[in-house]
């Protein structure tokens, strides 16, 4: 097994500004993406800077030592107890926290407190998004915390961050679980179970259990259906007729809560469908993006076929990694990978596995071309060559821009 401590700088970074101050910090993903594993690094910061180890409070609930705290008076009681007769500057540290009932209450309480510092961390969307913006709005600061982008897997895998081919094929085939690297090789051999156990550990924990899900079965197919249309445009009544076909009841209200669901979960994140002309979103159709696409491996198997949604799922990751709110365009009857959008200004990105003639290349920028504006436009593919300005389109080799080449 390798031993190696390695801090995701950018995130820390993000985070370091808002040391030592009264909001309270959110660290938010997907279960086994690192917030836990930030928040140490965090607090050993704190520990730098003059926090002694007595006045911190680190409470986990995937560890059975705190399996007792179930609701916010015992987590209250445990802190109380814990902090009591502290002098100065005292920080609560709660990993997980969904899994306590009621825990909002009690965090706003500390919120109020002089000298106390909080960072809570949690796998569900919805649950840290409703009621802390009911209970604490101004007095929090959300930080999502996301798989490996390809320039930390290099890192974690203790590779110069440079576009090597070959490792970019193991970054499309394993994802970006930090745990992986603490396996030793990665290979498919410690891959698959280690990523199965984790989507297995989200849908029953992030899913089934909190929604009290009955009709597993539904829910696993509409699971890998998702994966299997990574990059298509999906709604839930092409779902349930899906469904339908294969001899299984659904409704399209259940599949629509069971595509929140996922989202909730951070399973999954959605990019909705932006009519360029119109100027809006629509309510139908939508893309759903695996937050690791090493788990649609890890259930459904490595196909190569799959290379264009997969390459669509990489940069749509590194795009909100990045800052960006993502949409689908659509400009009359033709489609725009992306439209990311950061503090007013936009972007346009088209993704393509190889441009292998003049006519693919054509078929690639026309929609681009085709919305007239001014703002930037990108083609990224995995062609290793030249950069150029096709008709004023920026060609991209894709690992290049992943590593920070605009």
């Amino acid at each position: 097994m390798k031993n190696f401590v390695y801090t995701r700088n950018d995130y820390f970074a993000t985070v370091a500004p808002f040391l030592g101050t009264p909001v309270i910090k959110v660290l938010t993903g997907m279960r086994r993406s690192g917030k836990s594993f930030l928040l140490r690094q965090i607090l050993a910061q704190l520990r730098a800077d003059g926090v002694p180890a007595r006045n911190i409070v680190y409470v986990d609930k995937e560890d059975y030592a705190f399996d007792a705290i179930r609701d916010y008076h015992a987590l209250a009681a445990h802190v109380d107890k814990a902090l009591k007769g502290k002098r100065g500057r005292t920080v609560v540290c709660v990993d997980e926290v969904q899994e306590i009932e009621g825990w909002e209450r009690i965090v706003a309480s500390w919120s109020g407190k002089a000298n106390r510092e909080v960072f809570i961390t949690g796998s569900n969307a919805s649950l840290l998004s409703s009621e802390l913006a009911t209970l604490l709005a101004g007095r929090y600061i959300e930080f999502p915390v996301r798989p490996l982008s390809f320039a930390e897997f290099l890192q974690f895998r203790e590779k110069p961050v440079a576009p090597d081919a070959d490792e970019f094929q193991n970054y499309l085939r394993y994802g970006g679980l930090p745990g992986l690297h603490t396996l030793g090789t990665l290979s498919d051999e410690t891959f698959r179970p280690y990523t199965q156990s984790i989507f297995d550990t989200i849908m029953l924990k992030d899913v089934v259990s909190r929604h009290q899900v009955r009709n597993m079965a539904l829910l696993e197919r509409v699971a890998r259906y998702v994966m299997d249309n990574t990059g298509n445009l999906l709604n839930a009544s092409r779902i349930a007729a899906f469904m339908k076909n294969q001899r299984v009841s659904a409704s399209v209200d259940t599949i629509l809560t069971q595509l929140h669901w996922f989202n909730d979960a951070h399973l999954t994140e959605r990019a909705l469908l932006y009519d360029l002309k119109g100027k809006r979103h629509l309510e139908i159709n939508e893309k759903h993006y695996l937050t690791d696409f090493g788990l649609k491996h890890a259930v459904l198997g490595w196909r190569a076929a799959d290379i264009g949604g997969l390459l669509e799922n990489i940069v749509f990751l590194e795009l909100r990694r990045r800052g960006y709110t993502v949409s689908v365009g659509r400009f009359g009857d033709m489609e725009i990978d992306f439209v990311a959008e950061r503090n007013g200004e936009r972007a346009y990105y088209q993704v393509a596995y190889l441009l292998s003639s003049k006519e693919t290349l054509e078929r690639e920028v026309r929609s681009l071309l085709a919305v007239g504006d001014n703002y930037p436009k990108y083609l990224l593919s995995m062609d290793n060559l030249p950069a150029d300005n096709p008709h004023g389109v920026a060609r991209r080799y894709l690992p290049d821009w992943l590593l920070g080449a605009r």
